[in-house]
């Protein structure tokens, strides 16, 4: 079995200890846009899946250029400094997926078993799911603990403990 970096079980435990992102989207004027959004770990197609109204801003700005970022980041505890919070920022391509299609089963399959609560909002015509394919991410594990890294690892991170 091969080595697993600290970096790598920390990358992990991140993302699967917190459920919403900040998802950083370009507006049609090319303006940064962030809005909020609960996602899944899709570890089977690495990816990160997201459930988006038609009627969200984002949802305009993804489909239109699918190049978007995804930051994932530790609580604030009073107790220490905010610079030192773990966090990843998630390079990315949005891919609005077809109902019904392989990919769109799976992923909806990882999105209600992480928010069952949305089973309803997945009857609603106005949503889609859409598939974060990752292409890098920047992580910082803490103050002067931080590194690029790379699609392969990043979709090592969406798995189980090596």
């Amino acid at each position: 079995m091969p080595h697993e970096s600290r970096l790598t079980r920390e990358l992990r435990a991140l993302l699967q200890a917190h459920r919403v992102a900040a998802l950083g989207t370009l507006s049609d004027e090319g303006q940064p846009f962030v809005s909020m959004v609960p996602f899944a770990l899709v570890p089977a197609l690495g990816c990160f899946v997201i459930h988006v109204s038609a009627l969200a801003a984002h949802s305009r700005f993804l489909a239109a250029r699918p190049a978007v970022s995804l930051l994932v980041m530790q609580r604030e505890n009073p107790d220490e400094p905010v610079h030192a919070l773990p966090r990843a920022t998630l390079e990315g391509r949005a891919r609005v997926l077809e109902p019904g299609s392989e990919d769109g089963q799976v992923c909806k399959a990882a999105y209600l078993q992480r928010f069952p609560e949305a089973e309803p909002m997945t009857q609603l015509g106005d949503f889609s799911f859409v598939a974060i394919d990752i292409q890098g991410a920047r992580q910082v594990a803490g103050f002067g603990a931080a590194r690029s890294v790379d699609a392969q690892e990043v979709r090592l991170a969406l798995g189980p403990e090596q």
